[in-house]
């Protein structure tokens, strides 16, 4: 589960990282759609599949790849998004969203300095870094994402995209050029060539400008290489948020949630609870005030400080006390 353009990361490597997030005086926030707080994208190619899905207690995620016509006139599947690259990448629009008020979001004209801008070690070729992130992006931009409710009482349902339209492009010509100084998000487009964008959807824009989820990016960054790392870092802190309650999640609930390419069988349920408890400890690591115990049973989740305060809160903590 490494991510592109980033070595897999040692535990004692996120622990260094971690000390630094410790001592800086405020976090970097960013923000994420509630949606993937509570389900989650592939971690591994699915491969050639009419779609793909996680649950969530009574919530339900099912994913469809985008099609597209080729030269021989046949109808062909994109893929699925998969791995770290699109949950940065929904982690970025969701942080732009919030940030500019805007479905708009320009990526600029260089995939280089916008893999920069997320993290990601930027190198050229058909096999590069670049090349992926630009398939990651368009199988993210062109995937519908039905969502499913159910209670008592009813049922919802909302099928939506990600994004109404998009620009990237094929080939950068400018893997070796630095970032500006300024180091901001808008990206300015060379000379004669039009920015890359995405335009965002409007029931996508509407659930992350009406329920952002607040994360630390700096968490982010030091946990990248492990997309089921990142996914519990954002529901942990997601559930802690509003947590009342010591709450137990069964081994089953977190399978589902989380999902497995293991079969569902004694040795498979077996190594998605080592696997998961391996990935637990190293958030735990850098989000130190969450309380979790485990159990035999499941997980006991304990009411903790969210890992990300809201402003107000922000600004007495960082108060000298008497």
């Amino acid at each position: 589960m490494a991510t592109a353009g980033r070595p897999k990361r040692t535990q004692l490597a996120v622990a260094r990282e971690a000390a630094q997030l410790w001592e800086r005086e405020a976090p970097d926030i960013g923000y994420l759609a509630r949606l993937f707080t509570s389900t989650s994208l592939p971690y591994r190619d699915p491969g050639d599949v009419r779609s793909w899905g996680r649950r969530n207690g009574k919530l339900a995620l099912t994913v469809q790849p985008g099609m597209v016509t080729g030269e021989d006139g046949q109808p062909r599947s994109l893929g699925l998004p998969f791995g770290t690259v699109p949950r940065l990448l929904l982690t970025w629009m969701s942080t732009e969203a919030v940030r500019t008020q805007s479905q708009e979001l320009l990526l600029g004209a260089s995939l280089a300095e916008f893999m920069r801008v997320l993290g990601l070690q930027p190198s050229g070729g058909k096999n590069g870094t670049i090349t992926r992130l630009r398939k990651q992006a368009e199988r993210l931009f062109m995937a519908t994402l039905t969502m499913h409710w159910e209670d008592d009482d009813s049922t919802t349902g909302l099928r939506l995209g990600v994004a109404n339209g998009h620009r990237l492009w094929k080939t950068d010509r400018q893997v070796s050029s630095p970032l500006p100084a300024s180091n901001q998000l808008e990206l300015l487009p060379a000379a004669g060539r039009k920015p890359a964008f995405v335009l965002l959807s409007h029931e996508f824009f509407t659930e992350v400008v009406e329920h952002p989820v607040p994360l630390d990016l700096g968490a982010l960054r030091a946990l990248g290489g492990s997309p089921l790392r990142l996914d519990i870092y954002a529901w942990l802190t997601y559930r802690m948020s509003s947590l009342q309650r010591r709450t137990q999640v069964p081994w089953a609930a977190l399978r589902q949630q989380f999902g497995s390419s293991n079969a569902d069988t004694v040795n498979g349920r077996a190594q998605f609870r080592k696997d998961f408890l391996a990935a637990l400890r190293e958030v735990l690591v850098v989000y130190r005030d969450a309380r979790v115990e485990v159990e035999r049973e499941g997980v006991v989740l304990l009411p903790s400080r969210t890992h990300v305060l809201p402003k107000g809160l922000r600004s007495i903590a960082a108060a000298p006390s008497d």
